[in-house]
């Protein structure tokens, strides 16, 4: 049986500061004091600047550029806070990256998904709280409890006040931009109580989307594509594009969980026919990445209320909603 700590405490690496410290003012509490840097050869360096003996400890780190940087940092905090004797160690991860990574696409393929998900467990943490993962099967390969936050809630009540949708509510359709998003632009579609179409693309390779066809009318609509990742931003931009063109819907707007942003994709964003792209702050965004058309919707009221009722070993699945 576990048994964890009376008192909660708050660390981060370096991945994503400000989305920590929003979580802490949320919980009324601070950040823990750790020192996380580099040696001059490279190797991560982690102090633990106070005691954290049988407190109930959550690390929040995500897993982003530079991904393995910013995962060994999260595998050397957990190690020093259970060598330190933590009560209880969560891992927050609110982007897991090597997600996309699940399944052995061809022979002699990893699954790095599930050797990321052994690392986070030989580490030392007893449980991991994520958000949004590429594909869901993922949380099977933790031998750990692991809480999977939903994004599409947090997303729907942020698009709920904008003016596009309180206009244009009678003319809105939600689009999945592949087959592969279809169930999470369902979701939204049910809460938005609109219908739903589809982008039927092709890959010839990573990273390279060729649009085939548009499943559902969206003629005369005002689209808004659901996704749960924007990466190089090709799958979305030759979507909304294809809406625009093929389709001939009369605007385009887009949402997604995890802005990853690599490559080309800001200058494919901001030279494409969507109007405004709505974001959650799960990876932290370079200055370079400020945009106008780019909107932020911050997590850490969910990630602050997920964090009370892991402590107190409540539901999270209320959250769900």
């Amino acid at each position: 049986m576990i048994v964890h700590g009376s008192k909660i405490k708050i660390f981060a690496g370096n991945s994503n500061i400000p989305l920590a410290k929003a979580i802490a003012e949320k919980l009324k509490t601070e950040l823990g004091d750790a020192e996380v840097g580099r040696f001059s050869d490279g190797e991560c360096s982690v102090h633990i600047g106070e005691t954290v003996r049988g407190c109930d400890v959550f690390v929040i780190q995500s897993t982003s550029y530079p991904v393995n940087d910013n995962l060994m940092e999260m595998l050397v905090m957990i190690d020093a806070l259970r060598r330190a004797s933590a009560g209880r160690i969560t891992a927050v991860i609110p982007y897991f990256g090597y997600a996309r990574q699940d399944r052995k696409a061809r022979a002699r393929d990893p699954i790095t998904a599930k050797l990321v998900a052994d690392l986070i467990t030989g580490a030392g943490a007893d449980r991991v709280l994520t958000m949004d993962l590429h594909a869901p099967q993922i949380q099977g390969f933790f031998d750990i409890p692991v809480d999977h936050l939903l994004g599409i809630p947090v997303l729907c009540k942020a698009l709920m006040k904008q003016e596009f949708m309180k206009e244009n509510m009678d003319d809105l359709i939600v689009v999945s931009p592949d087959v592969g998003s279809v169930g999470r632009a369902r979701q939204m579609a049910q809460k938005l109580n609109s219908t739903l179409a589809i982008v039927d693309k092709r890959r010839p390779r990573a990273n390279v989307m060729e649009v085939m066809n548009i499943v559902g009318d969206v003629k005369g609509k005002v689209c808004l594509l659901v996704d749960d990742m924007i990466d190089t931003a090709g799958t979305i931009t030759q979507g909304a594009k294809a809406l625009i063109e093929v389709g001939g819907a009369t605007k385009v707007y887009a949402c997604c969980t995890h802005a990853v942003l690599s490559g080309p994709a800001m200058e494919r964003l901001n030279n494409s026919v969507i109007e405004k792209v709505f974001v959650l702050d799960t990876i932290e965004q370079p200055q370079e990445h400020k945009s106008s058309k780019i909107k932020e919707v911050t997590v850490a009221p969910i990630f602050a209320e997920a964090i009370e009722s892991i402590f107190a070993d409540l539901p999270v699945s209320k959250l769900y909603d």
